[in-house]
């Protein structure tokens, strides 16, 4: 049977789909209030629950002059304006274990990035705090393998879990989809999301920085939701050719609203027929 997984004032798990997005990085506290206020606006007209998405570090860059956001305090801090002032949840991605204790003070939801999904000090770290915890399946796993990173959080009590599909590498520089995935991991017993951004993403290919096909976006986002998810990711930015990380693979803001209502069409004809 399916889990809820209440966070804030949003329960995952029921229909309609939870949205996940925001800037793949904290830019500063202006952009980030303005887009989680612009995006908190579109899915309350549509109806769809809102979590919004951000990260205070992106330890996890091609080059060692990649972009990675404010840090800790600042991010945290920037965080909590947006939970004060917008009224959403919020998630952010946790990099060590030493972290996260720090980001569960403000964070609704821990995200443990793909490319560590099998370190267990950070599920496990992640886990204790009893925050909900977002396992990003890897690119390098199988959707089965995904089990052994849930039973890392569940050992520590936590079950307020999310499994989260961006993707499986195929060859260099390229992700692919398989839609088995969703089906695969919801058998696991709890909400499945689909991350529509970093899915198109094509890692490392600029040299110095990962690369991204924007147009594959809504295509996969459509099928993620006709396949049956319970909630949608996708990095969106104002501007994503001025973005400082992941701009090549970003919706942009300005096309959000389509795209969500065009989703909530396919959820609804799936779950009335």
């Amino acid at each position: 049977m399916q889990k809820e997984i209440t966070i804030g004032n949003v329960t995952v798990g029921r229909r309609p789909f939870v949205f996940i997005g925001g800037p793949c990085v904290i830019e500063g506290r202006d952009i980030s209030l303005r887009t989680a206020e612009s995006i908190a606006r579109i899915t309350a007209g549509l109806g769809i629950p809102f979590i919004f998405k951000s990260s205070y570090d992106k330890a996890n860059r091609t080059s060692i002059s990649g972009f990675r956001g404010p840090g800790l305090d600042e991010g945290l801090a920037i965080l909590q304006q947006v939970k004060g002032e917008v009224g959403v949840p919020v998630l952010t991605d946790v990099h060590s274990a030493g972290e996260a204790a720090a980001a569960a003070e403000v964070a609704d939801v821990l995200q443990v990035p793909a490319l560590l999904s099998r370190q267990t000090d950070i599920l496990i770290a992640c886990g204790r705090t009893g925050r909900a915890v977002n396992i990003k399946k890897g690119q390098f796993l199988s959707p089965n393998d995904m089990a052994h990173a849930i039973r890392k959080v569940e050992s520590t009590g936590n079950r307020n879990i999310l499994v989260t599909e961006r993707g499986t590498s195929f060859g260099y520089h390229t992700l692919v989809n398989d839609f088995r995935a969703i089906p695969i991991m919801r058998d696991f017993g709890y909400p499945v999301v689909f991350d529509a951004t970093h899915s198109v993403q094509q890692p490392s290919a600029m040299t110095d920085r990962s690369g991204g096909e924007a147009r594959f976006i809504v295509p996969l986002a459509r099928a993620a939701v006709a396949v049956g998810v319970e909630g949608v990711f996708m990095e969106v930015h104002p501007d994503p050719a001025r973005a400082l990380c992941d701009g090549d693979n970003s919706l942009p803001l300005d096309e959000l609203e389509g795209v969500l209502r065009t989703l909530r069409r396919i959820e609804e004809a799936l779950w009335t027929t």
